[in-house]
Formats: C-alpha cells, structure tokens, sequence
C-alpha cells in the first residue's frame, strides 16, 4: 500500500474514534420496574387493586413530555386496571429514581362521574406543551385498545392551561376525520403566534394529517400518498421478537418559521425508511389542503437505510437538529437539517442500547435545551410479558450539545483540514498550558497519537 494509502486509512480511523468515542452520552435519569401512582390515601391503592381498578403490570408509559420543572407521562388504557392516563412527576421534587406519578389534573378528570358519561380524559398517547403555557392532549377516547377496544369518547384535542391546570378547550374530532380504520396516536403543534396555533394529528391506521385552528377552532383532513406506510417497511424485530406494522403518518417535527412565516414540517409513516416534507403554507391553507392538487408541493428528502423505521421525532428549533427514534434498532438518531443530504451517513448516533433503549418510544427537547427519551419495551408488552423484577421503562436524558457532540448533527464539528492540523498539535511540545481534557477526551487524543506514530514508522 502506498503512502497515499496509508493516509487514507488513517483518516478514516481518526474519523471513526472521533465518532464513536464521544457518543451516548444520555444518562438514566428514571426507571420503573412497575407504575405505581400517588392515591389519596393507602386505602384507596388497596381499594383500586382489589377492585381491578388498579393492575401495575397493565401500566405502560408512551408519551413524554417536560414542561418548567414539570415531566409527563401518557399511560394509554391498552388493557383494563389503569386509574390514570395521564400522569406527571415535579422534577424538582423527585429524590427516587422511581418516583410515583400523580394524575393530572386531578383524579376526577380519570374517572367516570356518572353513569354512561366518559372521564374527562380517556386514553391519550401524545402530549404537546406550547411556548405559550398550554398542554394539548390528543386523545383517542378508547379504552382496552389490546381487548375488545371500547370507544368511550371521540377522537378529541384537549387543551390545558399549564399555568392553573384548568381545561381550555375540548375539540372533537367531526365525524369525516374518523375513518374505519382511523387511530390518532401523534400531534405536532405550531405555536410561534400564539393566538393563531395550529396543531397537526398523525393517523397511522387510515393515513392522513388533520389540522386544526386554534383561532378559528375548525379543522380539516389533509391526505397525501406519502403518509402511507411503505410495503417493504413492515417487518419489525426487536430483542428476538418479530412482528408486522402497516402504520402510516406518524412521525411528525417542525422547524422554527422560514422566512415566509411559515413551518417547515419534517415527516415519515412508522413503517418506513423515508423521510419527507412540505411547508405548513400548504397545509394551513384548507381549500388549497383539502383540494387534491398538493402533490408536488411533498418533498422526499432520502432515507435512514435498513432497518430504519421511524417512530417519534423531534425538532430542536435552536440546532435546527431533529431528533428520531428507531425501534428496530432500540437508538436514537439525529439529522441536522441544514444538511442537503439526507442518507445513512448524514444521521448521526445519539444514543444505542439494548438495555437502556429498548424501544424508544418518545422524544422531546425541553425550552432548557435538554433532550429526554422514553424507552418501554413496547413490543414485549403486547406480544409477551414484562418481568416485573426488570426495569421495563426507561426516561434518559443530556443536554442537546452533549447529545450530538462529535455526530454528524454537531453544529461546531470541524471540517477534516482542520483535524489533519490538530493531529500536529497532538505530538508538538507546547509551551503554554492547556485545559483539562475529558476522559472522553484525553482517550480519544491518546489513541489519535498512538495511530500517528504507527503511520509514521509505516512511511519511514
């Protein structure tokens, strides 16, 4: 092999422990072997599970979401015994690990007040906070989705008031937005005007797009080919599980307003690899949206590989970096969207586990610029059993500049001129003192000097 060669080769591994040895950097910050909550009192817990109301091993976290010194968690009714579907911990009250979770708002709004009348909240699986102080709540209004799936209230938007917890706003669903097959499970929410917030609600079963107007409180179906899930993207096998999804729309991220004043919304169907996008321009306007001459106006933007399926995703509007998760592969990754390419090698490792991220099930960036990740173990819940001797549920988190450092998504990576350079400074004495590295760090530069004196007794 020549010197050029040799170079080469060299780069590549400079290249390869630069990446790899600065990844997953996201810590366990919560972890549950089992769901436990915060009655009112022990003999309502003992009540709630003599009665069946309360079955621990029936309770499975799927959405996420932080809000101040607030962190949510949705807690679909998948089978019977779960008193509250959408629950909160105060991080700043929390000294547990595994904290137990209060209702929110309350109790009540979990329960059946009267006979024949739903609880003010049924079965929601995503939750959106706004810069404005509200919380959106996309619920499904049926419970028992893995029995004999009772519709206890339409498909609806809820809209709290974060600042006293009061309801805002109950929307439900007109009837032409449910489909035979319809199952709402995501919502994205654009909130840069406050007065005039749209938010977005994936259908996975039937694909399509509602979008709602807060201003006017109207909504509208919005269909595309690109929401339906692709044939080939079905196959799904996870810590020796396998199964088949035929999901579409779900995975949904919004960028901060363009210079037009519009979004950018970044979206993929769960049972594909592909990734596309359109402007809200289109989609906020109803007549252009409902008209059938929108085709064009969806870009594909490329595709995360094998093995690649998508669920949440997530939108960092200050990197501009958009977090996804990746059941197949129990990781998260990222795409920088300032980036032209959108293939294998422009997304970038956040995090990989097939301990601590077992099915990566949602996504958020805090307005701290932190990023959380709930893993579930999903798939093992509805096809098997959870051993309530493990930790099942997993909520993970870093800040966004730790948990992109030295990825393709990192927004201070140096270009490889500038490497080259360093690996001089790395063996050249220095006469000024330098900072403390890292352990990350001093690794990293210790095996990058180790390659370069190989490389240097290989020319010689």
């Amino acid at each position: 092999m020549g010197v050029r060669g040799r170079f080469q080769l060299l780069i590549g591994a400079i290249l390869f422990l630069q990446q790899t040895l600065a990844n997953d950097n996201l810590r366990v910050a919560y972890q549950w072997s089992q769901i436990d909550f915060e009655f009112p009192s022990e003999a309502d817990r003992a009540n709630a599970i003599a009665s069946g109301d309360y079955r621990a091993e029936n309770v499975i976290p799927v959405g996420l979401e932080v809000y101040k010194r607030r962190l949510f968690l949705t807690l679909p009714r998948w089978k019977t015994g779960i008193p509250a579907s959408l629950a909160y911990i105060n991080i700043n009250e929390t000294s547990s690990q595994s904290p137990k979770l209060r209702p929110y708002p309350s109790w009540n709004a979990h329960r059946q007040m009267a006979e024949g009348e739903a609880p003010e909240i049924v079965s929601p699986f995503r939750i959106r906070a706004d810069r404005c102080g509200r919380l959106w709540v996309l619920d499904t209004g049926i419970e028992e989705l893995l029995g004999a799936a009772k519709p206890l209230a339409p498909t609806s938007l809820l809209v709290y008031d974060l600042h006293n917890d009061n309801l805002l706003r109950r929307y439900k669903f007109p009837k032409d937005h449910v489909k035979e097959d319809s199952f709402y499970a995501n919502l994205a929410v654009e909130d840069s005007d406050c007065d005039d917030t749209y938010a977005y609600a994936a259908d996975l079963g039937a694909p399509g797009l509602v979008v709602y107007s807060w201003k006017t409180q109207e909504s509208w179906r919005v269909k595309h080919h690109f929401f339906h899930p692709d044939p080939l993207s079905g196959n799904y096998t996870i810590t020796g599980i396998s199964f088949q999804w035929d999901d579409g729309l779900f995975g949904m991220a919004l960028s901060r307003p363009q210079p037009d004043g519009f979004s950018t919304m970044f979206f993929h169907p769960l049972s594909s690899t592909n990734e596309f996008s359109v402007s809200t321009k289109i989609l906020r306007n109803q007549t252009l949206a409902t008209s059938g001459n929108i085709y064009k106006e969806f870009k594909v933007l490329g595709s995360r590989g094998p093995n690649g399926q998508a669920g949440v995703a997530f939108l960092d509007q200050k990197t501009g970096v958009i977090f996804y998760a990746l059941p197949n592969l129990n990781a998260v990754t990222c795409w920088k969207t300032s980036n032209r390419a959108y293939t294998i090698k422009s997304l970038g490792r956040v995090y990989m586990s097939t301990t601590d991220m077992v099915f990566p099930n949602d996504v958020k960036v805090d307005d701290e610029s932190n990023l959380w990740v709930l893993s579930d173990r999903l798939h093992q819940y509805m096809y098997g059993t959870l051993n309530p001797k493990d930790v099942n549920f997993r909520i993970l988190t870093a800040t966004v500049k730790d948990a992109i450092e030295n990825t393709a998504c990192d927004t201070k990576i140096k270009p490889l001129p500038d490497i080259i350079t360093n690996l001089g400074d790395i063996l050249r004495p220095s006469t000024t003192a330098a900072p403390p590295k890292s352990g990350a760090q001093a690794i990293l530069i210790s095996h990058m000097a180790l390659l370069l004196t190989i490389f240097i007794k290989l020319i010689l």
